[in-house]
C-alpha cells in the first residue's frame, strides 16, 4: 500500500485563510478537496492519503474526518485541538469512536520557539500521547534547538517532523539545519516526512540537484525506517505540480535506497500512523 502521508484539503475562504498570500500564492487559492487528489493519486500508485489540518480548529478537525468518511482513500487524519485547553481528556474523549484520527498537529512555525516549552502545551502533548496519538512537528530550522529541548521533557511518543523542518534550500544553507536536524534524529522515536522541499526552494528555478545534499543528510541521519513520503499537496503548487515533485524523492530512492522504497512510500506511513489496509 503507497501511502501519501502528507497534504491537504480545504475550502478556500480568504478570511480564514489569510496565509494563503493574494500576490504569491494565487494558485492555491480555491478549494482542494478528495476528487482533486484521487486521480492524482491514482497515476502515481498510491492508494490512501493521510489529510493534515491546515487551520486550527477543531471545526476543520471535524471537516478532515468527515471526509475520510466518504473517502476511503483518506486512511488517516492529523487534526488540531486546543491542547492548551483545561478540558483537553473531555475534548479527546468526543473522538474515540472516529477510527481515522490518528494525531495532532499544532502550528509550531507561527509561535516563538519558547511556545513549545510552556508547561501547558507540554501538559497537552503528554496527554495526546498517553491516548496514543502521534504529533506532527511543524517548524522553521531556528526552532530546532528548542525542539531539540521539547523532545528531552517528553517520553518516547511518537513524533514526525513536518517537510524536514524547512531548511532554507533556495539559499543553500544548510549547515545549521544539519546539526539540529542529526541531533533530533538520535531520538529514535521521532520519524521525518520528505515533504514540503519545493516550496522551500526557488519556486521558478529549482533543479532536482538542489534537494540531494538534504535528501542525503535525513537518509543518513533518520534511516529508511522512519522516513515518510509527502506531497504536501497542493501547497507543493506552488513551486511544482504531483508528478514533479514526486519526481524529485522517487529519483533519489530509486538511486540510492531502492530496496526500501516500499518503506519510504507506504510501509512506514502505515505503521506510524496505525493505517490498516
Amino acid at each position: 500500500m503507497k501511502i501519501d502521508a502528507h497534504q491537504h484539503f480545504w475550502h478556500f475562504d480568504p478570511i480564514r485563510d489569510t496565509w494563503i498570500d493574494p500576490h504569491t500564492m494565487a494558485a492555491i487559492r480555491r478549494d482542494f478537496l478528495p476528487e482533486d487528489l484521487a486521480p492524482l493519486l491514482a497515476a502515481h500508485g498510491f492508494s490512501g492519503c493521510v489529510a493534515v489540518q491546515a487551520d486550527q480548529s477543531e471545526t476543520e478537525t471535524d471537516f478532515l474526518l468527515q471526509l475520510a468518511q466518504q473517502y476511503p482513500f483518506v486512511k488517516a487524519v492529523v487534526g488540531w485541538i486546543d491542547l492548551q485547553s483545561d478540558d483537553l481528556p473531555a475534548r479527546l474523549a468526543c473522538y474515540e469512536a472516529s477510527p481515522t484520527l490518528k494525531g495532532f498537529r499544532h502550528i509550531l512555525q507561527t509561535q516563538p520557539p519558547a511556545f513549545m516549552l510552556e508547561e501547558r502545551f507540554l501538559k497537552g502533548v503528554r496527554t495526546i500521547g498517553k491516548k496514543g496519538y502521534t504529533y506532527d512537528i511543524l517548524v522553521f530550522p531556528h526552532h530546532l534547538p528548542t525542539v531539540l529541548q521539547f523532545l528531552q521533557q517528553l517520553d518516547s511518543q511518537l513524533f514526525v517532523i513536518d517537510h524536514l523542518a524547512k531548511p532554507y534550500i533556495k539559499q543553500k544553507d544548510i549547515a545549521g539545519w544539519e546539526k539540529h536536524i542529526r541531533a533530533i534524529a538520535e531520538f529514535d522515536h521521532v520519524y521525518c516526512k520528505i515533504s514540503g522541499m519545493v516550496t522551500e526552494a526557488d519556486w521558478a528555478n529549482w533543479q532536482p540537484e538542489d534537494f540531494k545534499p538534504y535528501l542525503d543528510v535525513v537518509f543518513e541521519a533518520f534511516g529508511t525506517k522512519r522516513l515518510l513520503y509527502g506531497s504536501d499537496w497542493p501547497v507543493c503548487l506552488l513551486a511544482a505540480d504531483y508528478a514533479q515533485q514526486y519526481a524529485i524523492v522517487a529519483d533519489y530512492v530509486a538511486k540510492y535506497a531502492a530496496t526500501d522504497a516500499d518503506k519510504i512510500f507506504g510501509q512506514n506511513a502505515a505503521l506510524f500512523y496505525q493505517i490498516n489496509a
